[in-house]
């Protein structure tokens, strides 16, 4: 298992290099010159060029690239070009935001999504079963933004029980995560409900019901802890999916996370700043796999004596 897990870590640690140098060119191919925005807050060429000096932007790209990845390792991701604060200070402001909203809706998509994915394997063929399949459909449909807007005009608007924009209470955390959770719950209680419905054919089930073993000791020890293999490998899928989608859902409910400082420095062409916020949610995603990876291991020995 150490083996498995130094292996895994090791992979991560050279996806997060690849990402960082993908990052980094990216920015610096985008048209357009951030300096050149610059230059109206500054006085003459002379300024220009000294500003771009200190920033190391007229030295050979791959010296800058080397640069920025060796001060990067050190926690130093540069200063924003227009607040002229360290990069590293803005995402301690905004990343915390952002973690709590795409962990507490993933937290929300698993927890209901496999209840909801078990109960309807049990119960195959039922009003409940139906059910379920027509709403994940929908849930997988719907925009997120357009639910969160919906959210917002029931729950905040008609009835008043929660309110629409912020972060400074819990009671801020309720929709946004509802919003940008529900996709991710439609797919994990699909994708529970499927693999539930196939291992209860397999033969160690069987043989769990013929040792006259408890309807649920065979459903959550035997069955369930096998159907959830797949599932894990979406929960860490969605993960990815649910940071991009973090963005748009931020700006609905205007949450201070980092989505929103995201689409601010790419309008102000903010380099620094938006290469801290795509290494950060880079790293984020990096890591929740590398704990899939664990958890798949775990679930399945043959994958880490494989």
């Amino acid at each position: 298992m150490r083996r498995y897990i130094l292996a895994r870590f090791v992979q991560a640690v050279a996806v997060l290099v690849q990402v960082a140098v993908l990052v980094f060119l990216l920015m610096h191919l985008a048209p357009g010159d951030p300096i050149e925005l610059m230059s109206d807050q500054l006085s003459t060429r002379e300024d220009i060029a000294t500003i771009r000096a200190s920033l190391a932007l007229d030295r050979p790209i791959l010296v800058q690239l080397w640069l920025w990845l060796s001060r990067a390792l050190r926690g130093d991701l540069g200063r924003s070009l227009r607040s002229g604060l360290p990069v590293a200070q803005e995402l301690a402001g905004r990343f915390p935001y952002t973690v709590v909203l795409t962990l507490s809706s993933m937290a929300l998509a698993v927890v209901l999504g496999v209840t909801a994915g078990v109960a309807a394997s049990l119960r195959r063929g039922s009003w409940f079963d139906t059910a379920l399949m027509v709403i994940s459909v929908l849930g997988v449909s719907i925009p997120p933004f357009w639910l969160g807007l919906l959210l917002i005009l029931l729950f905040a608007v008609i009835l008043g029980w929660l309110p629409s924009v912020g972060g400074d209470t819990p009671w801020h955390l309720i929709l946004p995560a509802l919003s940008l959770g529900t996709s991710a719950m439609a797919l994990i209680a699909r994708m529970t409900r499927s693999t539930m419905l196939e291992v209860a054919g397999e033969d160690f089930v069987r043989t769990a019901r013929a040792k006259g073993l408890v309807e649920r000791r065979v459903v959550y020890h035997h069955a369930l802890r096998n159907a959830l293999i797949p599932t894990v490998t979406i929960v860490g899928l969605q993960f990815g999916t649910l940071l991009a989608g973090a963005v748009i859902t931020e700006a609905v409910f205007a949450w201070p996370g980092l989505g929103r400082l995201v689409v601010q420095s790419i309008l102000n062409r903010d380099f620094p700043v938006v290469q801290g916020c795509l290494l950060a949610a880079s790293a984020s995603f990096i890591m929740v796999n590398l704990w899939v990876d664990v958890l798949y291991a775990y679930l399945d020995p043959r994958i880490r004596y494989g």
